[in-house]
């Protein structure tokens, strides 16, 4: 790996420490270097706050005081997505790196939001910035694969996930069966801390009583998302306690109450995945895990609306009860979670 490769890395590693608190902006990590050196580094607070190459270049400030400036003037600056070059929450990045005219900047890729797209380098490169674009782009756009879906699709990128026995079963009808292990458990709730919203459907609110919260992870609860027609699911219901935002799609009505929100959808019982999709998109909701139960994973892959599946594999059988969604998709990765296996599936 070349020092330039290495630097960049640095980014991808600093921009996943802001998983879970940046959506709806992307994650994004930023490295300057100066005389082979690290002078400053950074990544995208929470949403509102600094953005990556603005926290690397305040440290810069910070340690350097007077001698700062020519210190940026020297520099290279690696940063894992292009600057921005629109005023949102914050100013222009673009801006504030041509102020200070580093000798060169790398850019892992570009950004495909339209105030963006391009933009931001032709601020830099009118600046006499040398600029330079692609450098571990794939592991770049991998990273920001939830901003990239909700940019480029108008809809959140979608996670399904659900546990199935050896021999290929959710569990049995009308039962609560706990299939997994206790370390999946751990890892499912420390993904729910780093994606924006979880769905479940009325049944599994019924049989399951889930509150779809992180208890084993340190985080934020993600907005949870019932799909309840004719809203038959109890007020008591954990899903409905104040440990988080709940949103329950129906055909019944629209209201808010408190933290639970009922969005009524016309027709309901057609494009109900679509539907619910850009509703969601429309609220800044930038990802999403499909936790189930069966006809409610099976909306969504049927529609082809699924871009990630997380299988969990257990070393129970069950020998009977409702099957397992099939699914065809890219294999990436398959991990043992100690006697369970994790499946991760891709719709390429």
């Amino acid at each position: 790996m070349n020092m330039q490769e290495s630097y960049m890395r640095r980014c991808l590693e600093l921009a996943v420490l802001g998983a879970g608190t940046t959506s709806p902006n992307p994650m994004v990590g930023a490295v300057i270097v100066c005389e082979d050196e690290i002078i400053g580094e950074g990544y995208t607070s929470p949403y509102g706050g600094a953005h990556a190459e603005v926290n690397a270049i305040q440290q810069v400030l910070d340690c350097y005081g007077d001698d700062a400036a020519a210190k940026l003037r020297q520099s290279i600056f690696f940063v894992s997505l292009e600057p921005c070059a629109h005023f949102g929450k914050t100013p222009p990045c673009a801006d504030l790196i041509a102020k200070y005219k580093p000798q060169k900047i790398y850019i892992a890729c570009l950004d495909p939001f339209a105030q963006v797209d391009g933009k931001g380098v032709e601020i830099l490169k009118n600046a006499g910035v040398e600029v330079e674009v692609g450098l571990l782009q794939q592991e770049a756009l991998w990273l920001n694969r939830r901003f990239f879906t909700r940019v480029q699709k108008n809809r959140p990128y979608v996670i399904l996930k659900w546990a199935e026995s050896a021999d290929g079963y959710l569990g049995k009808e009308g039962e609560q069966v706990w299939i997994s292990n206790a370390a999946s458990k751990q890892l499912v709730h420390k993904w729910r801390a780093e994606e924006d919203a979880i769905l479940v459907g009325t049944k599994t609110a019924l049989v399951d009583n889930p509150s779809l919260t992180v208890r084993e992870w340190q985080g934020e609860n993600p907005k949870r998302i019932l799909i309840d027609k004719l809203l038959t699911v109890p007020k008591e219901a954990a899903i409905f306690n104040d440990e988080a935002e709940t949103i329950i799609f129906n055909a019944v009505k629209t209201e808010w109450s408190g933290h639970n929100k009922y969005i009524e959808l016309e027709n309901f019982d057609w494009y109900l995945p679509q539907n619910i999709l850009y509703q969601l998109y429309l609220m800044d909701v930038q990802s999403i895990i499909i936790e189930g139960g069966a006809k409610t994973l099976s909306l969504f892959i049927e529609a082809n609306l699924w871009d990630e599946a997380r299988i969990i594999k257990s070393s129970k059988n069950l020998g009977e009860g409702i099957k397992a969604p099939h699914l065809d998709g890219i294999l990436k990765e398959s991990v043992k979670v100690s006697d369970d296996e994790l499946k991760i599936l891709l719709n390429m």
